[in-house]
């Protein structure tokens, strides 16, 4: 039995009071792999709805594997995204959720915290996993030392550019530094002055954190359990101010872009009207899906840090989390490791042009991958990284704090002014 340890956040516009209940129902402990024992059990699972375009063939598999493997049935059922978070609050507050669920990798910390959560650090390292995962995903995971979120799949931001454009300019090679990511966006401007070189989008969250990480500088720190926002330091200050210069002193982007999220950066590539641009992995799948022969002129390129050609990049994703009121946790945590592990987890990461959770797994995608994969693969594996894991983060994401802090330093207020006022409204969220 735990005890619950806050109140969830319940949606952006604010919380709700959900205090939430009792325990674990648990069943006692069984033989997950026991199929005449389980054969009148049922496991409910939930997936986010949207990511894989195959989602009914890959459920299909999912639940054969499932009952040949441990003779339950799976009972699937497929979420909006929209909605999610409250749907979410509401279920563990009242003991309605399912045994296991898909979990964006920002709001584990904050079920976990609340008591939604189970811990599987005893089986994943039952199972001999712990040491076979993608750090950046098991970092996302663990809070106080316990691992709530099993990494399943993830993506990370990079630069993706129109090759015809960069050749006819004679810039087509990985940037080494930021010095000479600028003397890209300036020779392109000089060649194609129609086009955006590389628009910053104001409203795009993880194409500026790699900015800021690339010039050392933090989001926060943590000390004693305890965090303290470190946006406003000098480190990044220094790479929120060289990221938006790119816009007010190069002439890189426009006016209309400092609202843009990442979809409108890509709709403006697609249209030919952008060279290069900040994106994620699972971008030239679609790009192939929607315009072929402009899939065949990509080229991808790390995102620089100050000085060298790899900044850190947010590794997002989703874990899958088995929720502490499940009364099936061993057939549930059954079901987590057929997901997370071996050919389940590479199909779903094929389908999805996501990244698996699992070392095996994605060392297979990357090997049978393209010369774009194995680019964002490099920004994941050797630079992928994670927001503060606090549950605070939540709140943070609720409040804007971060995703309006470019918009603004593009609109006019100096950076160290706008990471000032970012970094108090942080602080007092990290307090509250």
């Amino acid at each position: 039995m735990i005890a619950r340890r806050q109140i969830l956040t319940a949606g952006a516009a604010g919380t709700a009071a959900l205090a939430l209940g009792a325990c674990s129902g648990g069943s006692g402990s069984s033989d997950p792999t026991d199929t005449e024992a389980n054969a009148g059990k049922t496991v409910t699972l939930w997936i986010m709805q949207g990511t894989n375009a195959k989602t009914d063939e890959y459920v299909a598999a999912l639940k054969e594997a499932f009952t040949a493997k441990t003779g339950a049935t799976l009972d699937v059922q497929v979420q909006p995204w929209d909605g999610a978070h409250d749907k979410f609050v509401t279920a563990m507050s009242g003991g309605t959720g399912p045994d296991v669920a898909e979990v964006g990798t920002t709001w584990t910390p904050e079920f976990a915290d609340a008591g939604g959560l189970s811990d599987l650090s005893a089986e994943i390292k039952e199972a001999g996993l712990q040491d076979g995962l993608i750090k950046g995903l098991v970092e996302a995971g663990t809070l106080d030392g316990k691992m709530y979120g099993m990494p399943w799949y993830a993506g990370v931001r990079s630069i993706l550019a129109d090759s015809a454009i960069l050749d006819a300019a004679g810039v087509n090679s990985q940037p080494q530094s930021w010095d000479e990511l600028l003397a890209m966006i300036t020779t392109i401007k000089q060649a194609k002055p129609d086009l955006l070189p590389f628009p910053i989008a104001g409203a795009s969250l993880f194409s500026m954190l790699p900015f800021v990480w690339g010039a050392g500088g933090k989001i926060a720190t943590e000390e004693g359990g305890t965090w303290k926002a470190a946006i406003a330091e000098a480190p990044a200050v220094e790479g929120l101010t060289w990221y938006t210069d790119l816009a007010l002193k190069h002439d890189s982007s426009s006016a209309a872009a400092n609202t843009w999220k990442e979809t409108d950066s890509l709709k403006s590539f697609q249209q030919g009207q952008t060279a290069m641009f900040i994106t994620g992995s699972w971008v030239p799948a679609t790009i192939k899906a929607d315009d072929p022969e402009l899939y065949e002129r990509l080229v991808a390129f790390t995102i620089p840090a100050k000085d060298s050609a790899l900044a850190p990049s947010f590794l997002g994703g989703s874990h899958l989390c088995r929720f502490e009121d499940s009364e099936e946790p061993e057939l549930a945590f059954e079901l987590i490791k057929l997901m997370a592990t071996g050919d389940l987890a590479t199909r779903w990461a094929t389908e999805t042009n996501f990244f698996p959770g699992e070392q095996k797994a994605f060392d297979e995608v990357v090997s049978q991958g393209d010369e774009l994969t194995k680019v964002f693969a490099q920004q994941m594996s050797e630079g992928g990284t994670t927001v503060p894991v606090t549950p605070a983060w939540g709140k943070i994401e609720g409040k804007k704090t971060m995703s309006t802090l470019t918009s603004s330093i593009l609109g006019g207020t100096p950076a160290a002014d706008a990471a000032k006022t970012a970094a108090t409204e942080m602080d007092q969220l990290f307090s509250a």
